[in-house]
């Protein structure tokens, strides 16, 4: 008897991608579970389409949403996609033997990712990864952390599958900028909140570093010159990042300095 699988995802205004996603893996579920963050564009009716279950839940907290989706399952294993992903077909057949098995399965599997820039491959400048993804949901966790919540096995051992999820992260420069800026922003309030403080030399020379490790470090011309503006963005988002701390830190200055001229005040 094979095992169940449920496939469960957290979409926001993803008209322009869910449809793939789910048309991916129509065949590989045995239910969809897609947690909603208040889409205003035609994301749920197309989940629809695909009779997956639509549940809703509003908020930034990306771990609380996945956990929240997981707990809506009917099945032990879960397979995680977002919604700009597509499991590829050799994946697909790879997950189906998986779950067909007779052999004694691991906790959970890492699933290698193909990352696509305007349309095209790129597997070098930190974009060659693993996640783990498809899981027995009673042997992880999800790791409650602000910005980019993934799973993790408090139970049992991992496993590596061969093929791949082929990841649309990068679609346009335009949307690569917007991402990456909100990316920035979140992950400044993130520092704010444990206590780090800006400088000059982390405002300058991190995203120059950023970028000479993506681009340089890490080999990512190997995929040619036409992912430069991508290796720029990110050092564009580190910027953004210590730009926006900055201001945090100037706002909670002269805050203190006006109340403490308040409680000066006759």
């Amino acid at each position: 008897m094979n095992l169940k699988l449920s496939v469960v995802s957290v979409v926001k205004n993803e008209e322009k991608n869910l449809r793939k996603t789910l048309n991916s893996v129509k065949d590989l579920a045995d239910e969809i579970i897609v947690v909603d963050n208040l889409s205003t564009d035609k994301t749920v009716k197309i989940a629809k389409k695909y009779r997956a279950k639509i549940y809703y839940y509003a908020g930034q907290s990306e771990g609380k949403q996945k956990l929240y989706g997981i707990d809506k399952t009917n099945n032990d294993w879960i397979l995680f996609i977002d919604a700009d992903e597509i499991v590829s077909s050799s994946l697909k057949k790879e997950i189906k033997e998986l779950l067909r098995t007779k052999k004694q399965l691991k906790a959970g599997y890492f699933i290698p990712f193909q990352n696509h820039y305007l349309g095209k491959p790129v597997n070098y400048g930190g974009e060659n990864y693993q996640m783990l993804r498809l899981f027995n949901k009673k042997k992880v966790k999800v790791n409650l952390v602000p910005i980019h919540a993934g799973f993790e096995l408090n139970q049992g051992e991992a496993g590596r599958l061969k093929n791949k999820i082929f990841h649309y992260s990068y679609r346009s420069i335009w949307q690569v900028l917007k991402k990456f800026k909100n990316y920035g922003q979140r992950s400044a309030r993130v520092k704010y909140s444990q206590g780090e403080r800006p400088n000059l030399r982390k405002l300058i020379l991190n995203p120059v570093h950023m970028f000479w490790a993506r681009f340089i470090e890490s080999q990512g011309y190997r995929d040619g010159w036409f992912r430069l503006p991508l290796d720029l963005a990110f050092a564009y988002m580190e910027f953004i990042t210590y730009f926006y701390l900055t201001i945090l830190t100037i706002k909670k200055f002269f805050l203190k300095k006006i109340n403490q001229w308040n409680q000066k005040l006759p």
